[in-house]
């Protein structure tokens, strides 16, 4: 650009410069594309000068007012992303520019939009609405949950839009109605929308008033857009003020609208249906503003409250009598206008026959209400008969019953999603469980598992069910298919009824040993884990709980001694990888059994450290086994949870048998368990500076412990690195440990 012309454009220019300004800025607009140069240093902010940035803006507007038809779709791009640019660039800007750019480009914008509205931009004044919905929706939606940093910013953002923008946007909700009134509805619904939305917490004076008032009056009278004038209408009346003030308010109101003849009850249904919305709103803001002024001791403008109550009373009663229920079921003021006579010590005539009016159209609403609700009880009634009598006749005769019948009469039960008891006593005592086909059995047993209720009521059942699931028909049914899904309703069946199964525990144990195969694992999964859940929720004694995980878990580790040893010997790789599959699968069950404990029922309570110790002992006897290790040091994942219960204990003898095993897994894997070491250690020196601090007694294990300690210490810190083992020790040298003979020990030495 020519910047001795452009030095003209400043307001202190002499004239020559003014004049060769003025002939610079004709000589581009009448070139075909030099305003190409103005949308280039708009978009790239070539110019700091605002003189300059608005005879760039100039250029563009005399090209969108007079030649943008004449245009290319490239050239019409251009001049699109040019002002985008430039808007984006405003939002980055931490200098506002001057009013009179802003301006300018606003008016470049405008001109766009004529130019394009019609065509090419059909949804700009859509897209404009929806914003400022999505807005609204950000900043007062109640069921948008917002932290008290986020309320904060939203009131800030609030009270700047009361101050600088509301009454523009306000204007431009007028300037929308007026030009779409009669061209576009859907527009003019959403217009309505953000009106209806937005007066909550704006100024309602904007609003409430003359122009606004009638031009919604005059959109009700609009099939289209009535519906929502009289949502707009209805936040209007339903906005939060100060009582007097809301009486003033809904009287004006109502005298516009008996003025406009909305009062009248010969209005065709659809309106009626729409207007008692606001009305029936109108009448509960009187009877909100009677009911703070009465608390607040404003006795006199309370009853001009209750006057304008009345006198709006018979309009209320004939909405209320209407035969169409969407005009009638509108009207929930009648029921508080109720609420107020009742506080009342004496009624007048006139009221005593306001209050027969409305519970005469009570009764009616609520016999039509009892009729549909004794419908649905026959319809119940209906579905129960027909079920019970498919199901009692089905299974009267199952065993001569093609399967398909017998199934879809179980499945009747299940669907009922209620547990009748005559029905599920037929189902457990009738035999059906031992029909041969495997879609009755599966369709027998999610059914009892799925009313599971019904046992704690009547638990004489149990065993039968038992039975069932630990015998052919269940557990060693044999399909495979059947096997997995028994398993898993065992496991629901058992969690379920805790307390039902305490008498049989012991008998499930010795049934189900067999069943206890390390293969296939999801089977195995389920059934260790709902034993493990059965034995860790019994009432028995810690004793009897150790003694009867043990009986669990001691075949599983003789099995696993003798699986290593196969192992070894096995002579093709084919066999060892079956054989170090079975070895894994054993780990994995005895970890299921774990995740029967929780903080309420933990190991030590429950006595079983010692057996989780011969585990571990156990189990670890796989890492040295020179075959298949990539299976069998699978089993790293579960020394750090065992690891965790142990640490729990917190008893000296349980960490002076742990410690050994933690220094040969060091000794053993060295680096391979650092990240193991790194997450243990720390806990293991809490645990162990914890009971060095307990009072000595006799056969005091301390002095071993204190032993154990240095070895464990001497043996884990080569292995960590460095940053993880000194600086944490460093927290306990000197601190809380005088008394111990390890008080005198530097660990950053």
């Amino acid at each position: 650009m020519d910047k001795q012309a452009l030095l003209g454009l400043n307001p202190n220019a002499d004239s020559d410069f003014r004049l060769r300004a003025l002939a610079y800025f004709e000589q581009l607009k009448i070139s075909p594309d030099a305003w190409q140069v103005c949308a280039e240093a708009l978009a790239q902010r070539t110019y700091s000068d605002d003189h300059v940035k608005f005879f760039c803006f100039q250029v563009l507007e005399h090209q969108v007012k007079y030649k943008y038809s004449e245009l290319t779709t490239v050239q019409q791009q251009l001049i699109r992303e040019t002002l985008i640019s430039w808007l984006q660039a405003q939002m980055l800007n931490p200098q506002p520019e001057k009013t009179f750019i802003p301006n300018k480009a606003a008016q470049v914008l405008a001109l766009l939009f004529v130019a394009e509205y019609l065509t090419k931009w059909p949804k700009g004044v859509d897209l404009y609405l929806r914003i400022l919905m999505a807005i609204n929706s950000e900043l007062v939606d109640r069921d948008v949950v917002h932290t008290s940093e986020e309320a904060h910013r939203n009131t800030l953002i609030k009270d700047t839009m009361r101050e600088q923008c509301i009454p523009n946007l306000v204007e431009s909700w007028y300037q929308i109605s007026q030009n779409f009134q009669y061209t576009n509805s859907e527009v003019m619904c959403q217009c309505l929308e953000v009106v209806g939305a937005y007066v909550s917490w704006i100024d309602l004076s904007l609003l409430a008033n003359d122009r606004f008032i009638n031009m919604l009056l005059g959109h009700m009278s609009i099939e289209v857009l009535r519906e929502e004038a009289c949502d707009s209408l209805f936040e209007v009346v339903n906005k939060g003020m100060d009582p007097v003030d809301k009486m003033k308010l809904v009287e004006s109101l109502c005298q516009v609208l008996q003025s406009a003849g909305f009062f009248s009850i010969d209005q065709e249904e659809d309106m009626l249906a729409r207007f008692s919305k606001p009305v029936n709103g109108m009448g509960q803001s009187w009877i909100v503003s009677w009911s703070k002024l009465i608390k607040n001791g404003n006795i006199k403008n309370a009853q001009e409250a209750l006057q304008a109550i009345e006198t709006k009373v018979a309009l209320m009663l004939q909405l209320l009598i209407h035969e169409d229920d969407d005009i009638s079921s509108n009207i929930g003021f009648c029921y508080d206008y109720l609420h107020i006579l009742k506080q009342l010590t004496v009624l007048s005539d006139q009221q005593k026959a306001n209050v027969e009016a409305i519970m005469l159209g009570q009764d009616k609403a609520m016999f039509v209400e009892y009729r549909k609700q004794l419908k649905l009880v026959l319809d119940r009634l209906l579905l129960l008969a027909s079920v019970r009598r498919v199901f009692s006749s089905t299974l009267q005769n199952w065993q001569t019953t093609r399967f398909m019948e017998v199934e879809v009469a179980i499945r009747l039960l299940y669907m009922l999603a209620e547990a009748l008891p005559g029905m599920m006593r037929t189902l457990v005592t009738s035999g059906v469980s031992s029909y041969e086909h495997t879609s009755v059995t599966l369709e027998f047993f999610e059914t009892v598992v799925r009313y599971e209720k019904f046992f704690t009521v009547e638990p004489q059942h149990v065993p039968c069910v038992l039975m069932a699931f630990l015998d052919h028909r269940g557990l060693c049914h044999s399909s495979a298919k059947v096997q997995s899904k028994m398993a898993y309703l065992f496991s629901r069946f058992l969690k379920s009824l805790n307390k039902q199964m305490n008498p049989f525990i012991e008998d499930i144990l010795n049934r189900i040993q067999d069943l206890l195969k390390l293969s296939p694992p999801e089977n195995g999964h389920q059934s260790f884990l709902s034993i493990g859940v059965m034995i860790v929720n019994s009432e028995y004694a810690a004793e009897r709980k150790e003694a009867l995980m043990r009986n669990l878990l001691t075949p599983l580790m003789e099995k696993f001694k003798i699986l290593l040893e196969n192992l070894v010997l096995a002579p093709d790789e084919e066999r060892q990888a079956s054989l170090a599959d079975c070895l894994n699968h054993a780990v994995g069950f005895a970890s299921r059994t774990s995740k029967a404990f929780s903080n309420k029922q933990t190991v030590k309570q429950c006595g079983c450290s010692e057996v989780y110790l011969d585990c571990l002992q156990t189990f670890l006897l796989a890492l040295s086994c020179p075959l298949q290790k990539g299976i069998l040091r699978k089993v790293f994942p579960f020394i750090p949870s065992a690891s965790e219960h142990i640490l729990k204990d917190r008893e000296a003898k349980d960490l002076q048998e742990f410690i050994p095993l933690i220094n040969q897994i060091t000794a053993k894997f060295k680096v391979q368990v650092s990240p193991f070491l790194q997450q243990m250690f720390m806990p293991l020196l809490h645990a162990i500076f914890e009971v060095l601090l307990w009072p000595a007694e006799e056969n005091d294990q301390s002095a071993a412990l204190e032993t154990d300690f240095f070895s464990v210490h001497f043996k884990t810190v080569p292995v960590s690195t460095y940053d993880s083992t000194p600086k944490p020790l460093s927290h306990f040298s000197g601190v809380g440990y005088s008394n111990t003979p390890l008080s005198g020990i530097n660990f950053l030495s």
